[in-house]
């Protein structure tokens, strides 16, 4: 368990025992928020996990290495369980990092029972990747607040969520500087939106904003601080998004062994043959590689490493951890055959699901490059 604590193995196993024997009994929703599985993981108490909480104990601020457990134990059992969890920690965690307290005491206790769906809303049409670069304007009103114009897309949740987060334009030219995070309820008038069909089907959309009013106490944190809240929520998750590939690479390579050992081929079980031993010996390296890193950002975070390092892990965690549940989720089906594409099969789930952690909440190329220019910022400080 690479040197958790007592504690923290229980917690893995007590996760693991709801996922089995409570989680796999709820029905699918297919492109849609499955609203029943979420007042279930609010009933087992798995969602007061995304604060850092335990079952029956009140939410308070996030433990990055609790929520890298509890996603990598849920991606292992059932995908559809971790994704529901996760973008209702992503989609309120700026709400509870920044919100003012009438505004954390309106939607958290929702969110943390399941009742209440909480989106995300950073990406844009021309701002993915590319998150200063927001266009979805927000203008004073001159009776108090704020009025939000624009668009956004590929908003987990939506067009369904109960409560977004939705990122801003306030100061015209300043690209970062001039963000500003907002609470939006989901029936808020001027709110509309559309779902999106993607190769893994996910409740994920787009939102149109046409003269949506917020108040003052709608704002997260300062006006034109946007972007920090923004950052410190991905900082967050983003390990957490390497555990989630983690947990379905596991899942993949405790497919690809135990077929290894059923499957005869030419006179002898397949784990015979070198070359798929080799495979199987890559994928577990890989794999526990991807684990080590993972936690090494979630412990950089919840220990108030500096900023800069903190931002550095998440990225090398994200990186290597998402690159590599591709590469084992590929080979497991290689190894698998004909078999694994047929649909229904394990990794022929997995093998839609793989694809995109690693272009969402920063692409793999953001992620080296954040990495990259933190090395040549250090090299440039020390020599000064």
């Amino acid at each position: 368990m690479f040197g958790l604590s007592q504690a923290q193995r229980e917690y893995v196993d007590r996760v693991r025992d709801l996922a089995t024997t409570k989680l796999a009994g709820v029905p699918t929703a297919e492109g849609r928020v499955n609203r029943p599985l979420l007042r279930e993981l609010g009933r087992l108490g798995l969602l007061r996990g995304l604060f850092g909480g335990q079952p029956d104990e009140p939410p308070r601020d996030a433990a990055a290495m609790q929520l890298c457990l509890l996603r990598e134990t849920l991606a292992s059992v059932s995908t559809e369980a971790e994704t529901a969890l996760a973008l209702q920690g992503l989609g309120s965690y700026p709400i509870l990092q920044a919100g003012r307290p009438e505004i954390v005491e309106r939607w958290l206790p929702g969110v943390v029972c399941g009742e209440v769906v909480a989106a995300f809303a950073l990406s844009e049409p021309d701002a993915g990747s590319d998150a200063a670069a927001l266009a979805l304007r927000a203008e004073p009103d001159p009776s108090g607040g704020w009025r939000l114009f624009g668009e956004k897309t590929w908003i987990s949740n939506a067009p369904e969520a109960d409560v977004y987060t939705v990122f801003a334009r306030t100061t015209e030219g300043a690209r970062a500087k001039g963000v500003t995070a907002f609470v939006v309820p989901g029936d808020a008038e001027g709110l509309s939106g559309e779902h999106l069909d993607l190769l893994a089907p996910h409740a994920i959309g787009r939102l149109v904003l046409e003269d949506v009013r917020v108040t003052e106490a709608d704002v997260l944190g300062e006006v034109d601080g946007g972007f920090a809240v923004a950052m410190r929520t991905l900082d967050l998750f983003r390990p957490s998004v390497g555990a989630f590939a983690v947990g379905m690479a596991q899942a993949a390579l405790d497919a690809a062994v135990a077929w290894s050992c059923e499957r005869e081929a030419f006179g002898a079980p397949l784990h015979t043959r070198q070359s798929v031993e080799h495979t199987l010996a890559e994928m577990e390296t890989r794999v526990r590689a991807s684990r080590l890193l993972v936690r090494a950002a979630a412990s950089s975070y919840d220990e108030g490493a500096p900023a800069r390092e903190v931002t550095t892990a998440a990225a090398a965690a994200k990186l290597f951890a998402t690159e590599t549940a591709q590469w084992v989720v590929d080979q497991a089906v290689q190894i698998h055959g004909a078999r694994a594409l047929q649909r229904g099969h394990l990794l022929e789930h997995l093998y839609r699901e793989v694809r995109a952690p690693r272009i969402y909440e920063g692409a793999s190329e953001v992620q080296r490059t954040i990495i990259g220019r933190a090395l040549v910022r250090a090299h440039q400080e020390g020599t000064q």
